[in-house]
Parts: C-alpha cells; structure tokens; sequence
C-alpha cells in the first residue's frame, strides 16, 4: 500500500486509485473511492484535461481561470497528473504507476486502452494485485460491445426514459445523469468487492460493468412487470404505478406528495380528507389503482382547501409519509441536509471556500454521538496541479531498499 497524501481519513487510507477515466462515470466512481480515503491519482491530457472542464455554463472564478461547475461535482479529492499517454514518456510514467496503484479506473471505449499497450492481461502482469475497473456504454461485449456510451443515450436505449416523463406520449431522461451515476457506484462496490477478495487471494481482478447494465439493473418492480408479468410499462408522471395513492398532489398553493402504502394509512389519510374509506372503488389497494382518476379527483378536491405546509402538518401528524417538492436552492438551505454531512465544504486555490455536494455515507464508531464530525474533503484539483508532487512520489517507491517501494507494499498486510 502506498503512502496516503495528506488531509484523506477512511477505510481506504493508504489505497492507491488510478484513475485514467473522464466525464462522467469514471471520475465519479474514483471520487466515491477518495471520499473513503484512497489516495486518487487522476491522470489527464497535457493542455486540456477531462473534457468536463471545458463542459458549461455555469463557469466560475477569474476570467483567465474559468472552472466547470460540472468538473467539481465528480473530482473531489483526487490529484491531477497531466499525462500523454501516447507518447514514450507517458507510457513509461503509466507503467510506474500501474506497478505502484491498488486500483485502476477507466472509461474508454473497450479496445482503447489495449492499444495504448495497457490490456488487463499487460496491467496484471506488470501488478498482480491490480484491481481493474472497467467502465463502457453498452457492455465490453455482445453485438453491440463496441458502441460509444453518454447518459442519456443509454437512458433511452435502457428504457428508462419510457418510463419517465408525464405521459407514455412524452419520454423524458432523468433530472440527472443517471446512468453514468449509478455506474460509477457500480464500480465502486465492484472494487471494493475485489479488494476485500484479494485478502484472501493476493491477487486483482477485473470488475466491469456499463451504463446500460447499472440502468437494467434498477428496473426493479417495472422489470418484473414485464418479464413475469408480461405488462410493458409506460410513463404515468408522478403516480406510483401499483400504489394508490402515492405521488403527487396540488393542495391550495403549491404542490406536496404522499405515499399511502397500507391500509391502516389509508384509513387514516382517508378520514382526515372526508374520503370513505370503505367506498368500494377504494377499499383496498387494487381497487383504488383501478380507480385511480376518480380517487386523484377525491384527493385533490379535499387538498384544495388548504395550504400546503397546513397539509404537510396534519398528514404527518396521523403518520402517514408526506413531502414537500423542493427546488434545489431550498435542498441546499434545508437544516436536515446539512446536518446529514451532505455538502462537503473545500478549500478551493483558485475560487477560495465553496461548498460542493457531498459523499452518502458516514462511517462512525458505535459509541458515537449524534454530532459526529463529517469527513474532511480536499478541492477538486487544477489540471497539472499533483505533476511534481505524483513524479516526486514514484521515485520514492523505486529507490532501492525502500520500505516504501511498491514491491514492498504489495507485498505487505492490507487490502
């Protein structure tokens, strides 16, 4: 294991994270692993860097230094190595540090990195202990292995995009890019599977998986309706498609959601609307889905009589999960989030403190308190800021008779 850069805490201290990946997928997937503790080594093109720092607006800070508000959201404790990977000396620098990582990460289109000279096959060779992370559009195989991967590509061709939106009419993609999200956590729990497993083994493994496997793979209850079932999915807006009533609702001014989902909360959500309860187009479950325009009318005929932090009130007073529809401005103020550690708060050299959102989990000990201090977090880097300081630390690790060299630390306790 290699020496942890400063300032990183976690159950990854001392993990070493390679990361040759760009966009989206990747760097989110190695910034899950620094917001653990690895040490992320993020290598980019000489000049130029990840593409997201040119991807915009917003862009903020000094007109000589404009910064992606896109490339801080998913490069968080990460340094910045500018590398040409085609040329000699690239080549030669990537090879040092494939020998010295835990954890490799990239995105390129499957083939890419083997022409580079860097198939998993040379990189095992070269470090036995190497867990590689392999991150593609549509899968590393199969007809269409090949093919390039974004977001929202994936998102229609997986089929959620007919799942979302306010009609089987009008697909829509996802507030968020979704797909790439959940690949990039994919890949983190893949990794961190293949650690743990090389306690055991000693050795690495490739983890793969893609963005049109993360989105099938959360089909959930729609999957099952078609694949048991036979019952194709359409997009129905803000109501749950077999719970009723579930979603969302306009009351007197504005908008609020509940989720009836027994029927000890619908007796209850019932009576405080004046709804019977035991009215036959409702009185259970299947029912009120069946009849589910004459039940919205019945809700929203009873909401319109007040406003809706009075709803939020009452309903919540007699148990029943209720919420408001919150613009992203009031998220951030929202004393619940902030408590929760959900901004990570960084220092950053060129744009000074900023706020940034934050990891989802938070680790502690049994014995903490409910004030338990949110991890620290490191700015995401400036293109080339880590070249002396990543180049000064491999020759550490190649000095002869180091206890520091990589070979001593592969072979060493650890993940």
């Amino acid at each position: 294991m290699a020496e942890q850069a400063s300032g990183s805490e976690g159950p990854l201290s001392g993990t070493v994270v390679l990361d040759l990946s760009r966009a989206l997928s990747g760097p989110h997937a190695a910034m899950l692993l620094g917001d653990l503790g690895a040490r992320v080594i993020k290598v980019e093109q000489p000049g130029t860097g990840d593409e997201t720092r040119s991807w915009g607006p917003p862009f903020v800070g000094p007109d000589d230094e404009r910064i992606s508000t896109y490339f801080l959201a998913c490069n968080r404790n990460k340094e910045s190595l500018e590398l040409d990977l085609k040329s000699p000396d690239g080549a030669a620098l990537l090879t040092r540090l494939v020998r010295a990582a835990d954890v490799l990460v990239e995105n390129f289109r499957p083939g890419v990195l083997d022409r580079l000279g860097f198939s998993a096959e040379r990189t095992a060779a070269l470090n036995p202990r190497l867990v590689q992370c392999s991150i593609s559009g549509f899968g590393h195989d199969g007809p269409e292995g090949g093919r390039a991967g974004y977001d929202q590509i994936a998102q229609g061709e997986a089929g959620l995009m007919s799942l979302t939106g306010p009609d089987p009419e009008t697909p829509t993609k996802v507030g968020v890019p979704i797909g790439d999200l959940l690949a990039g956590m994919n890949a983190a729990y893949g990794v961190l599977s293949a650690l743990y497993e090389r306690h055991t083994t000693g050795r690495g493994r490739v983890v793969r998986t893609s963005l049109l496997s993360s989105i099938v793979g959360v089909h959930a209850f729609q999957g099952t309706r078609w694949t048991v079932a036979g019952q194709a999915p359409r997009a129905i807006g803000n109501h749950h498609p077999s719970i009723a009533p579930y979603g969302a609702y306009t009351c007197a001014d504005g908008m609020l959601q509940v989720a009836v989902a027994s029927r000890g909360q619908w007796q209850r959500f019932a009576g405080l609307l004046g709804i019977d309860a035991d009215d036959p187009r409702f009185a259970d479950n299947a029912a009120r889905v069946a009849n589910r325009p004459a039940l919205d009318a019945a809700v929203e005929t009873a909401l319109a009589e007040s406003g809706r932090d009075t709803w939020l009130e009452r309903i919540g007073a007699i148990g029943v999960p209720c919420g408001a529809v919150r613009t992203l401005d009031q998220v951030y103020e929202w004393d619940q989030v902030r408590s929760q550690g959900l901004i990570a708060e960084v220092d950053h050299p060129v744009l000074g403190p900023v706020e940034l959102p934050g990891s989802a989990v938070r680790f502690s000990d049994a014995a903490a308190t409910a004030a338990e201090t949110p991890p620290g977090h490191r700015p995401p880097p400036r293109l080339g800021e880590h070249n002396d300081t990543v180049r000064a630390w491999l020759e550490t690790l190649d000095e002869p008779g180091s206890a520091t060299s990589a070979t001593a630390e592969r072979d060493g306790a650890g993940p």
